[in-house]
This record gives C-alpha cells, structure tokens and sequence, in this order.
C-alpha cells in the first residue's frame, strides 16, 4: 500500500524569514505615551493594541533591530516626533489580564495569551515634528500608508525607501 506524503507548508516570505531590512510607523498619543517619555525611558513595551492586524506584525513580521518611525498621532498636528528600534519580541501584554485597563480583554486566556507586544527603545528624538500635512504634501511619500486616506492603522509597515526619506527630512528640520 502507497503512503501518500502529507504536503509541506510553504516557507514565509515575510521579510522576516528573508533578513530584507523591514521599518515601521508606530502611532502613540503623545499626551498618553510620547516620544518624550520614551526618550525618558530608554525603553519600553508597546501595549495596548487591541487590533489583530496591528497585533499580527508585531507576532509575526517584526524583529529585533527593526526601524519605526515614532508618530504623534491625536497631536496638532499629527506627524513623525522621532525614530525608535525594536528591542524584544514576543512579549505578553500584561494589560489584557488587568481588568482596571481599558485594554482588559476578559477572553484572553493565561495560558495562551491573545495579545503580545514588542519593546521598543529609543534612537532619535526630531527638533521639530515632521506633521501629517508635510508628509501628505511630498509626492514622493504618497505610497506611505500614513498618507493614504482611511488608513487609521496604529501599527504600518514603511518602505525603507520612505524611512529614509522621513529621516532625512526630520534630521534636517532638527539641524
């Protein structure tokens, strides 16, 4: 009798299977948690994400020494406040067992949490902020999601090509 081989799963393509450089766009209130603080802090967990997909590039995509551009979101104006790095990977969201946090998820389970997030640390803090208007207004940047109306999304990937841009644009506002 014939054993049929079961098939194989497909290797990822994920930029994070393929060491392709990956950056990101990371969206904080800066009244709840700004560039500021992080600067302060060195480091910290990016808690909170109650969005799968935003949840899921942190699970699956992002790795340790990725680049995200750190953005001032609900700010006047909104816009790129400064650069961080991810630091740590795969770490359980302490807010979703807390049931006083307004990220309290009473459906998530201890042993197989439903939330995890990646630390971050601080790299660069911009002089000036780089706002949404500036952003929206170089055509060049027009095929970052930031810019895209209805793109609400706290968590983005960026292309390297439009990190580097942004950085060049706030190192120089900064200088």
């Amino acid at each position: 009798m014939a054993t049929s081989k079961k098939p194989r799963a497909k290797a990822s393509k994920s930029p994070r299977s393929t060491g392709k450089r990956q950056c990101w766009l990371m969206k904080s209130e800066p009244d709840v948690y700004g560039i500021d603080t992080l600067e302060r802090e060195g480091r910290t967990g990016w808690d909170g994400i109650r969005n799968y997909q935003a949840r899921n590039f942190m699970r699956d995509e992002m790795r340790v020494g990725d680049e995200v551009l750190f953005y001032h979101s609900n700010a006047k104006p909104p816009g790129v406040a400064g650069l961080a790095r991810v630091s740590k990977l795969g770490v359980v969201d302490h807010t979703q067992f807390d049931s006083k946090s307004k990220y309290f998820d009473p459906k998530s389970d201890p042993d197989n949490p439903r939330w995890v997030m990646v630390e971050v640390e601080f790299v660069e803090r911009f002089e000036e902020e780089l706002s949404l208007e500036w952003l929206k207004s170089q055509t060049s940047l027009n095929e970052m999601l930031v810019v895209q109306r209805g793109q609400r999304l706290s968590i983005q990937p960026v292309k390297p090509r439009h990190f580097d841009l942004v950085v060049r644009a706030g190192r120089r506002a900064s200088s």
